[in-house]
C-alpha cells in the first residue's frame, strides 16, 4: 500500500512493506519541490505495525513532522 501526498511544498511518498513475520514496515520518501534544486530524504523501516493502513498513516504523520522541523531549522 502506497500514499502520496504533498505538505508544505514537499512531495511525501508513504509507504508499506510487508514482512516475512506479518508485520508491515512504514517506510518514507519525501522529496523537497524546489525549482532549482530537489532535496530528497529515505526513512526505511521507521516502525512496524499490524495492519498495512496504520504503516502508511504514522509514515506520513512522521513525515509532516520532520518537514515542520526542517522548515523551522531553516529559519533559525
Amino acid at each position: 500500500m502506497n500514499q502520496h501526498s504533498h505538505y508544505k511544498g514537499y512531495a511525501v511518498h508513504a509507504a508499506a512493506t510487508p514482512l516475512h513475520n506479518g508485520l508491515y514496515a512504514a517506510n518514507l520518501h519525501i522529496e523537497r519541490l524546489a525549482e532549482r534544486r530537489q532535496e530528497a530524504a529515505r526513512f526505511a523501516e521507521l516502525d512496524y505495525f499490524f495492519e498495512e493502513a496504520q504503516a502508511v498513516a504514522y509514515a506520513t504523520r512522521w513525515a509532516r513532522m520532520w518537514i515542520d522541523s526542517a522548515q523551522q531549522r531553516q529559519t533559525s
